[in-house]
């Protein structure tokens, strides 16, 4: 007769064989060694290096580099509703008139949108669809406009008694 003391032990022995076996199988499929483990050495290395990285937006404007190169214009930040666009490539789009630059033109999307920039003599700025803003700076000073919609908004020297020019710094758009 087999008393409960020992009918006890068969089963924590057979447990226990069955939790080292899983053990055994579990290293077999992840490669013989728990992640980040070196087996030859019995280091530990972060698996935090090995697996892929989060995608922080920093609101930075892409190829602002590259734009700024090719272009001569200061792209900075924004959300990415408003981008530099070819002008020719379609109705709705902002278009900025400055001295050094005969055209720039900014594609909208979304319900708003916002965009920094350093765009030098802006005097005009025909508005689209959105309801849109522009902030302005001239020396130390700051200056705001609200642009029509779908019409030429004389900014910067276009509005200015002393014909100052205003350098072009944030875009705002909302529908």
């Amino acid at each position: 007769m087999i008393s409960a003391g020992s009918h006890r032990k068969r089963h924590i022995g057979t447990a226990l064989v069955a939790v080292a076996a899983g053990t055994v199988a579990w290293c077999a499929v992840a490669g013989g060694a728990p992640a980040g483990q070196d087996t030859r050495s019995g280091a530990v290395a972060p698996v935090v290096d090995e697996a892929p990285g989060y995608a922080v937006e920093d609101f930075n404007h892409p190829q602002a580099d590259k734009i700024l190169q090719e272009q001569g214009i200061v792209l900075k930040r924004g959300d990415g509703h408003i981008t530099l666009a070819d002008c020719a490539s379609g109705p709705g789009l902002l278009e900025v008139t400055a001295r050094e630059k005969a055209r720039i033109c900014f594609e909208v999307v979304g319900t708003s949108g916002w965009l920094t920039m350093e765009i030098p003599a802006v005097y005009a700025i025909r508005g689209n669809d959105y309801t849109t803003e522009v902030d302005m700076t001239v020396g130390t000073e700051k200056k705001s406009f609200d642009i029509e919609k779908n019409t030429w908004t004389p900014v910067g020297e276009g509005n200015d008694e002393q014909g100052r020019r205003h350098v072009l710094v944030e875009i705002r758009t909302s529908k």
